[in-house]
Order: C-alpha cells, then structure tokens, then sequence
C-alpha cells in the first residue's frame, strides 16, 4: 500500500512540477518568415516571438546563407514594446536558402537556442 501511495504522490508531484519547468524557458511561439517557409521575394527583417519574456543583452539572432555568410544588417534586437520578440535586419537577399540561428536568455536566466531556415524564390 505504501508503494502504491508513494507512486500516486510521484506522479501528483510530477503532473504539478512538469508545466513550470517547460514554462521556464523561452522557446519559438512563431516567426516572421515562418520556419521552413518558401517566400516568393526576400524579407527585410526576421521576427522571432518567444514565450517568455527576453534579457536584451544576452539573446541574438545570426542570419546566414548557404556558404555561412551573415547576410543581416546590424544586430538583432529585442523589440521595446515587447520583449517577447527579437528582430534582426536583413541585407537585400537573393534567392537562396538562409539559415537562422538564435540564442535567447528568458528573464529567469534559462537559455536557449536553436536554428531554422526559410528559402526565398526571389528577389
């Protein structure tokens, strides 16, 4: 019986602990271009919304083209009116296949990163 109840208490406290912890990072809510998407003419900027807020300082994005060149124009930002989403400018890009890397610290110090790519048809 006391097995039975030790494990019913794991799986309560599990149940409970779970949803904090994956909340406790910034991930991807959806970007701008949208992730594997074919775009019929290059975009200017890339936004990335994340579902948590971001520290300014330690996040970024780096666009690159299949050869590894940086093909954005500047740094990438946390936009000011919502710190749930970082921006980066993009050079004029002809058609290709461009990779996003990011790196985003969520304002309770968890990290995370990852990388995309979108296509471009044309310019």
């Amino acid at each position: 019986m006391a097995t039975r109840t030790l494990a019913a208490t794991f799986v309560l406290l599990a149940t409970l602990i779970a949803p904090c912890a994956v909340q406790a990072h910034a991930f991807i809510d959806h970007s701008n271009p949208a992730v594997g998407s074919t775009l019929p003419t290059a975009p200017k900027v890339v936004h990335i919304w994340f579902t948590q807020e971001l520290e300014p300082a330690f996040s970024w994005i780096q666009v690159t083209n299949k050869s590894g060149a940086a093909v954005n124009d500047g740094s990438s930002f946390v936009d000011a009116s919502n710190n749930q989403e970082m921006d980066i400018k993009l050079k004029p890009l002809p058609a290709g296949t461009y990779t996003v890397k990011w790196h985003a610290l969520s304002v309770d110090t968890h990290t995370t990163h990852g990388e995309f790519t979108f296509q471009v048809q044309g310019s």
